[in-house]
């Protein structure tokens, strides 16, 4: 239609791409300069992140609202299944109501109608992946709702601005993925481009190595479900602690957890490990809350090693199967603690590495060896 007539080189020229925000709210301008009789726009937008169902953004007087969906509750939620968004997701078609009349089965058109809203419209985005949702709505307060032309321009503007919308979207979902699976860290150094096999930096970082004990009796004797419910009860604390320090997981191996605390630009060698520590200490006050509350079921037991040195980080695996972890004697004597702290009875263990820079006093266990490795480790442990 001739009021849409440039739209497209607009968007490809000279709109916003920074954000999903700026491209909404500049895109919305546009069209009601254009002419179109829009009140209210917004996007429900579906992502992938285990946490995070999807995205909603909301255009009105010139301003841009967000709010995220919890994955757990969003397709059960009255907000969901009482929508239009339901109906287009379930009929892959444009949705539309003039609201001249309540509208007691969809709850949020009666709102907009009380608000003043004459008509609402819903158009499928014209994404390639079909299967999450993608939408777009408008509403408009003029008397006679939506002309036919309206509606024709308003669909027509939802094709035209679906490709750009589609972009954020999979650089989000990718960007949740690898932050999810690999770590923030890690993720970024993907995304960055750093995927040759074999290719590594060498980083100094505390290294924390921890796992469950007990884990092989409680999986052959448990249900499954079971086992599974306390494996995410177990990295969920683990994950909470490590994060919450400055720390990142690196990898779930079995019942175990590798992860680092980096040293970087504005992170110290001792930053790093007082964090490392602090973190240990954390999680023994998580554990020990988490066995009071589960009683009388079996406490959760565990062997944690704190070390600190010079590892390799990067790409380790076969050409189409890539591991980004970190590799290197300092991640085998943290590993081989770890074994020794199931030897000796002691929660954890912390190496005269990371002893030597926290400023707390620790507990000398005295001199060990350690398996496969040459030199015996002074061994300390929370007092």
């Amino acid at each position: 239609m001739d009021r849409l007539e440039g739209v497209g080189r607009w968007l490809a020229t000279d709109a916003p791409q920074g954000t999903i925000e700026d491209l909404l709210a500049a895109f919305c301008q546009e069209i009601v300069r254009r002419g179109l009789p829009v009140w209210r726009a917004s996007l429900g937008l579906e992502v992938l992140h285990p946490e995070v169902s999807g995205w909603q953004h909301v255009w009105i007087d010139e301003s841009v609202s967000f709010r995220e969906s919890a994955r757990a509750t969003a397709a059960t939620s009255p907000s969901y299944l009482n929508s239009p968004t339901r109906i287009v997701d379930e009929t892959a078609r444009p949705f539309r109501r003039r609201l001249d009349a309540p509208c007691p089965d969809l709850p949020l058109l009666e709102e907009l109608r009380l608000s003043g809203a004459t008509d609402y419209a819903m158009y499928p985005l014209p994404f390639l992946d079909q299967t999450r949702t993608a939408v777009i709505a408008f509403a408009t307060q003029r008397p006679d709702g939506f002309d036919p032309t309206a509606l024709e321009g308003l669909e027509l503007a939802a094709r035209l601005l679906g490709p750009y919308l589609e972009r954020h979207v999979l650089r989000r979902i990718a960007i949740d993925l690898l932050d999810t699976y690999v770590g923030p860290r890690t993720g970024q150094r993907i995304i960055e481009g750093r995927v040759d096999r074999g290719a590594a930096e060498l980083i100094q970082a505390a290294i924390w190595f921890t796992d469950l004990r007990g884990f092989t009796h409680l999986s052959e004797r448990a249900p499954i479900p079971d086992v599974l419910a306390d494996l995410n009860v177990w990295f969920g604390i683990v994950g909470d602690v490590v994060e919450a320090h400055g720390g990142e997981v690196l990898k779930f191996i079995g019942d175990a957890v590798l992860a680092i605390f980096p040293v970087s630009a504005g992170q110290t060698r001792t930053d790093a490990c007082r964090n490392a520590l602090a973190a240990a200490q954390d999680f023994c006050r998580r554990i020990d809350h988490e066995n009071d509350a589960r009683r009388p079921l079996d406490p959760l037991a565990f062997g944690l090693a704190l070390h600190f040195g010079e590892v390799a980080y990067g790409n380790v695996g076969a050409p189409r199967r890539l591991d980004f972890t970190v590799i290197g004697p300092a991640v085998n004597r943290a590993s081989r603690l770890q074994d020794l702290a199931k030897r000796l009875g002691h929660r954890v263990l912390i190496s005269r590495a990371v002893a030597s820079e926290v400023d707390q006093p620790l507990t000398d266990l005295g001199r060990y060896d350690l398996r496969d490795i040459v030199h015996p480790e002074q061994v300390f442990t929370l007092p």
